[in-house]
């Protein structure tokens, strides 16, 4: 049965169009050597810092007053003389040690409520009333009920390293492990996973952001919190860490040994921050594509 003419589709004719001739191709011409310089961050930083230190330079010299705040070049020099001398270096020793002791425990405390959290209800109840009381409650506080339980020592010391390190931890971790999709807890049931083994391969690789985030956080509340503490007391045994040096040099008024401390105390920051978080993030977050 053949199809009426009136019925058939329009045919187009066909037709060429000339292509029209290629303007001029911008290539990327190469930044100049100084803007890629001032480009890398590092170079950014490092400019910042050479700035703060001008003006805490020319600040010292206008207030003329060494007591009152020493120069730069007077900090820097007794920041060297302290490691030579090996002082600074045994005070930051103490001071690691005790840290490092409270942070793990801390850690621990917080694996365990945050694994408790997301195994029960009433885990969940438990976190979070602890974490509502406890955590608008500065960790300098508790030192005296420290003092007068642990005694002067480093217990004492412990107690509140553990508090400045719990809650924020905690919270961070807890955060994670409800942002885990819910496909990929229905992957690890029907795998066979159960409890622990369920918080340690599948909850904690998908919330590892939200966990370095809360190591971060309690690692800065933790380092502050122990230089506050031996600020208080700070020395057992005859022995004390970096905020028994500065608390010390406060009272024989070497201001500069002072600054020192405090240098120390920045500079230690700055390493574990870059140096070991900064590490840690770009060989597992970054390398699986999480963040």
């Amino acid at each position: 049965m053949s199809t009426p003419a009136n019925l058939l589709p329009p045919v187009r004719q066909e037709y060429e169009r000339p292509l029209e001739p290629p303007g001029d191709i911008e290539l990327e011409v190469p930044l100049p050597p100084a803007k890629r310089i001032f480009a890398q961050t590092w170079f950014r930083k490092t400019l910042i810092a050479l700035v703060l230190v001008i003006i805490w330079e020319a600040a010292a010299r206008a207030v003329n007053n060494d007591l009152l705040l020493p120069t730069f070049s007077a900090t820097l020099s007794a920041f060297v003389q302290g490691i030579l001398s090996g002082e600074l270096l045994q005070k930051t020793a103490v001071s690691m040690s005790v840290l490092l002791r409270g942070y793990a425990l801390g850690v621990a405390c917080a694996f365990v409520l945050t694994s408790l959290a997301v195994s029960s209800r009433i885990g969940r109840d438990l976190l979070t009333m602890l974490t509502a009381m406890f955590n608008p409650l500065p960790s300098i506080a508790l030192l005296p009920l420290a003092l007068l339980w642990f005694g002067l020592g480093t217990g004492s010391l412990l107690f509140v390293l553990v508090h400045a390190v719990l809650w924020p931890l905690s919270l961070n971790t807890y955060s994670g492990f409800q942002a885990v999709p819910a496909t990929l807890r229905m992957t690890g049931r029907n795998y066979g996973l159960t409890g622990l083994r369920h918080v340690l391969l599948i909850l904690v690789p998908a919330a590892l952001p939200s966990i370095l985030a809360g190591l971060r956080v309690g690692w800065a509340f933790a380092w502050r919190t122990l230089i506050a503490a031996e600020l208080v007391f700070g020395a057992s045994s005859g022995s004390g860490g970096l905020g028994w040096y500065i608390f010390e040099n406060r009272n024989e008024l070497y201001t500069d040994r002072v600054f020192a401390g405090l240098a120390a105390v920045i500079v230690i920051g700055l390493l574990i921050e870059h140096l070991v978080f900064d590490t840690l993030e770009r060989v597992t977050v970054r390398r699986w594509g999480v963040q």
